[in-house]
């Protein structure tokens, strides 16, 4: 009897994690094809990283000249951009799941059988597919202007933004869901944190030649550690501890995101 007992116990676990699966398969492709109506949208959002690209690139290198050991400016500035329009997309996610609960589709999304995890998952998951593909047309054309690209290791670096990009964005519905009754309280806390989380991170200029209390500060934040591992995997490198800490920093945040927005979501009564 105990062997019957464990086999269904087993078979009902493969059931549950095919079911979990499919379940993110249906929410992502029910979200994607929004983006597949309006491919506009998803041309038009490539020139702010295009301009950072273009304008803020130059001024860096007149800054920084050898290209602060990454071997050129760009290997060293365009994995930040590719950082900057991931936390740009996932953490304004939220502003779409307001407006679907106010007008009651989010309602109607709850009351079906899918998991909540999945949720979670498939919809950052959407928002993520678009960001991958402007991540991948901007890292080949800044290819002629002397990037040097590492096929493999890019690809690494954006499996690692999936992770990091799914957490933020199941924190952006949670907090979506929290302030849903007070619209500008959800552009408050995003732009409130966005930008401190950018600038303390290393982004855009290195923080060794800023003042100590910020490169205090930018070792209690995550992106950081995100920004050092895409710098380091898109210079063509796997071994280097920043690389192990990335990964560390994006499961974290996937972990504490999915558990915060799964919460959220099963708790709130719209």
């Amino acid at each position: 009897m105990s062997t019957t007992t464990l086999d269904s116990t087993a078979t009902s676990a493969r059931i549950a994690h095919r079911s979990t699966l499919g379940d993110i398969k249906s929410v992502w492709m029910r979200e994607t094809l929004t983006i597949l109506r309006d491919p506009f949208s998803l041309v038009f959002s490539l020139i702010q990283p295009l301009v950072f690209l273009g304008l803020f690139g130059p001024l860096l290198a007149g800054v920084a000249g050898d290209g602060i050991g990454f071997g050129s400016t760009l290997q060293f500035f365009l994995p930040g951009v590719v950082v900057m329009i991931t936390m740009f997309g996932t953490s304004m996610t939220g502003a779409n799941l307001q407006f679907e609960i106010m007008t009651g589709a989010f309602e109607r999304i709850l009351a079906t059988p899918l998991s909540r995890p999945a949720l979670m998952i498939g919809r950052g998951l959407k928002e993520l597919t678009p960001l991958v593909v402007q991540a991948v047309i901007i890292t080949l054309v800044a290819v002629p202007f002397g990037f040097e690209l590492f096929p493999a290791h890019v690809v690494v670096g954006l499996l690692v933004l999936g992770v990091f990009g799914v957490g933020v964005g199941a924190l952006s519905y949670a907090l979506a869901i929290a302030t849903r009754k007070n619209e500008w309280a959800f552009w408050a806390v995003q732009q409130s944190l966005l930008f401190p989380l950018l600038i303390l991170s290393g982004m855009m200029l290195p923080l060794e030649t800023g003042p100590d209390w910020m490169q205090v500060l930018s070792k209690f934040n995550p992106l950081t550690y995100i920004v050092d591992a895409e710098r380091v995997l898109f210079a063509g490198t796997f071994d280097d501890s920043a690389v192990v800490y990335g990964v560390v920093a994006a499961v974290v945040t996937a972990a504490v995101g999915l558990w915060v927005g799964v919460r959220t979501v099963t708790k709130t009564v719209l």
